[in-house]
């Protein structure tokens, strides 16, 4: 009797690891497909917080969004 108990409890202990595991591996896998993109839309910049400065031009001769969340990135 005593084993069984025994064998239950590491049983449930090692599902409940394995939970936590594959919990990790999915913030982590939702924390990877959330990266900014390469250019942005000027509604893109704008709903971050921005706006679209047409007067300071990026190395690839796009305009840039100041401020907000996308600052410093082009602006398709």
């Amino acid at each position: 009797m005593r084993i069984r108990r025994i064998l239950a409890a590491v049983i449930a202990t090692a599902a409940l690891t394995g939970l936590g595991l594959t919990g990790t591996a999915t913030a982590t896998t939702t924390a990877a497909t959330t990266a900014t993109p390469a250019s942005l839309t000027p509604g893109e910049c704008e709903q971050g917080g921005g706006t679209v400065d047409r007067s300071s031009t990026s190395a690839a001769g796009l305009p840039t969004c100041k401020g907000g969340k996308f600052n410093g990135q082009d602006v398709d």
